[in-house]
């Protein structure tokens, strides 16, 4: 049963549109957090919009690419318009690439991770900031990987790009120290997904936790009374 325990606050997901971000979006809902979903593909983020509403939720559809990083400075001043405010920043979507040698990987290719993991990030952190520092009590949680503390071959675009979010996470974090700002890093670990799906083609993923498994430290990040700055934590 919820306690309501985001109620009133607005809250911004990006990759909302399924995965451990439509299962954060959910969980917000439920306490009472008015959900802005922003992904791409607009049916699945419908889907979640109105499992939201069906829950008694508030939800508001976004449909924004995060490799348009210009698109991206236009998402704080358009939330205030629409919503005179926000309160928590989940920095959840991002793309794995294709696992191969560095050595062989397209600078296309890893443009486009750096892109989408870190620059559309720093993008929406430029456009929100505002509106966080304004917040009684402004929350920014960035989604991480094992791969970071545990390289492994392969992983180069996926792993530099998530290494560098945790130092842009840990940058803003210092940054926000003196205000009502906390920033902190989520590791979710081993869990159901298509991102994992695509990384371990042969993997079992019925024996994997479930997103919906690993939102309560979603919640607990974005709660008025945690104090926590940044820490990374294991879900």
């Amino acid at each position: 049963m919820s306690s309501q325990s985001l109620k009133d606050k607005i809250a911004l997901v990006t990759g909302a549109s399924r995965g451990i971000g439509a299962s954060i979006a959910k969980a917000y809902g439920r306490e009472g957090a008015h959900v802005l979903l922003l992904g791409r593909t607009v049916g699945a983020l419908q889907d979640v919009h109105d499992h939201i509403v069906a829950d008694g939720g508030k939800a508001t559809i976004m449909p924004v690419d995060l490799k348009d990083i210009d698109a991206l400075s236009t998402i704080g001043p358009t939330i205030f318009e629409k919503f005179g405010g926000l309160d928590i920043f989940v920095a959840n979507a991002g793309i794995l690439g294709t696992l191969r040698p560095l050595a062989q990987t397209p600078m296309k290719e890893w443009h486009e991770v750096m892109t989408v993991n870190v620059s559309a990030n720093v993008q929406m952190i430029r456009s929100l900031d505002p509106l966080l520092r304004a917040s009684d009590a402004g929350r920014v949680i960035f989604l991480s990987s094992g791969v970071v503390p545990n390289p492994r071959s392969y992983w180069g675009a996926y792993s530099a790009s998530k290494a560098a979010i945790e130092s842009v996470a840990h940058t803003y974090a210092c940054e926000c120290e003196p205000t009502n700002v906390r920033v902190n890093i989520v590791d979710p670990g081993r869990v159901r997904t298509d991102m994992r799906a695509q990384a371990y083609p042969g993997e079992d993923g019925s024996k994997l936790p479930h997103p919906d498994d690993i939102t309560d430290v979603f919640v607990d990040l974005a709660l008025p009374t945690q104090t926590q700055n940044g820490a990374r934590i294991d879900a």
